[in-house]
């Protein structure tokens, strides 16, 4: 079973300089770019929340409708 890293070089050259450029900008401080990172996270997760629930009640009210049937 090929390694991730044989698998996908591109997107792991991708991660890699993602990764570069978050602990870059907080200055080197690794633990300050985790800590960025789970709270823009956090946030996403909460939008994604937020626009699901948007769709559903758009949807329960019939203004939305599914392409699929």
């Amino acid at each position: 079973m090929p390694s991730r890293s044989q698998a996908h070089p591109v997107e792991d050259d991708e991660l890699e300089a993602a990764v570069d450029q978050a602990i870059a900008a907080c200055d080197g401080d690794m633990r300050s770019a985790v800590r960025a990172l789970i709270v823009g996270n956090n946030y996403l997760e909460t939008e994604v929340s937020e626009l699901m629930k948007a769709i559903s009640h758009a949807y329960t009210h019939g203004r939305f409708q599914s392409d699929s049937g």
